[in-house]
């Protein structure tokens, strides 16, 4: 049997969507996420109802995944699930329900690290889309993690910056917040950043030695900015919003080049893949494309699908994980916070 043709059911559960893949190799023959709207009722994600939830989800999410794959679940050749970082409540769900599953099948059980999935999901082979070389830095950007990671293999990397505080996305809701936008409020930033002019308000940038990162005294300066202005102009946000949008997102962009240019600096690898529910930003996204033209970097953005939180990215690292025969059995334990 080559490697091609090998079939992995790839599950995710770490927060609020439950996702599953059928990879065939190193291609997503299915992929289907199921998101809880839910948690935009309390203004973020609530662990308690996102784990029931899944427990709701995961059975038919699984069967729509097997069937667009247009497969027959005794074909699989392994399960893989994301063993964490994530909540407890939600990643049980997709544990359990990943051993119970191979334990049936008689098939290996893999388990991933979510954050590596989110580096490896580049390795995804994708019609127009081109895989980096190693050694590359990843950017790992989203509302739960801020990360820098130098990645020397598949599974020999190492954080070499990350948030002492808030993570980016988490930046990028909590200023929607203050400025009165539904949550999640990340996307909405950068639908009116576009309308605005980036410079209109200027924000100090935190100083953090090295390649970390923190932006609650971002969020602070924000906050009491919006407050002053208000007091002075009830009508300060409405008249603004897109001009302090852009502002803010200008900053947050900001932050994070000026830490991947000094990473660049101080390792020498010009490769730089991101990836991550942020980096999905359009700004982000275009600042990165002009760092090749502008610092002669080879820069890696991942297929849209692919950014934020899917069963994709678990099963490209499933794959992996499978040609080097890295199986667990059903003694494995979900872990909320898991070493890199």
């Amino acid at each position: 049997m080559g490697n091609n043709s090998l079939l992995i059911l790839a599950i995710e559960s770490s927060c609020d969507d439950t996702a599953a893949a059928v990879m065939q190799g190193d291609k997503v023959l299915s992929n289907v996420v199921a998101s809880q709207s839910i948690h935009g009722e309390y203004g973020g994600v609530v662990p308690e109802l996102a784990s029931r939830a899944h427990q709701q989800n995961i059975v038919p999410v699984i069967e729509m995944a097997i069937r667009k794959a247009n497969i027959d679940k005794n074909q699989l050749n392994a399960i893989a699930f994301t063993q964490g970082p994530g909540l407890m409540g939600s990643l049980l769900v997709g544990s359990s329900f990943a051993k119970s599953l191979a334990l049936a099948l008689k098939i290996p059980l893999i388990a991933v690290n979510h954050m590596h999935a989110h580096i490896l999901a580049h390795f995804i082979d994708e019609e127009g889309f081109e895989k980096p070389e190693f050694p590359f830095l990843a950017l790992t950007i989203s509302g739960g993690h801020t990360q820098i990671v130098k990645v020397n293999d598949f599974f020999d990397m190492e954080i070499i910056g990350e948030t002492t505080d808030d993570a980016v996305g988490e930046a990028f809701d909590k200023s929607a917040k203050i400025l009165g936008l539904p949550y999640p409020g990340g996307p909405l930033v950068d639908k009116y950043a576009q309308l605005g002019n980036p410079k209109a308000f200027a924000f100090t940038k935190p100083r953090v030695p090295g390649l970390d990162f923190s932006f609650s005294g971002l969020k602070t300066a924000i906050l009491y900015f919006i407050q002053k202005q208000v007091k002075e102009n009830p009508n300060f946000i409405e008249e603004n919003l897109n001009d302090i949008c852009a502002s803010i997102q200008h900053t947050i962009i900001e932050i994070l080049m000026d830490k991947l240019k000094l990473a660049v600096k101080e390792t020498g690898i010009k490769q730089i893949a991101i990836g991550g529910g942020v980096s999905a930003n359009s700004g982000i996204r275009k600042t990165l494309k002009e760092g090749e033209k502008k610092y002669g970097w080879k820069t890696f953005i991942p297929k849209f699908e692919y950014t934020t939180d899917n069963a994709a990215m678990i099963g490209i690292v499933g794959y992996q994980k499978y040609l080097s025969q890295n199986f667990e059995d059903n003694t494995v334990v979900s872990k909320a916070r898991i070493e890199f």
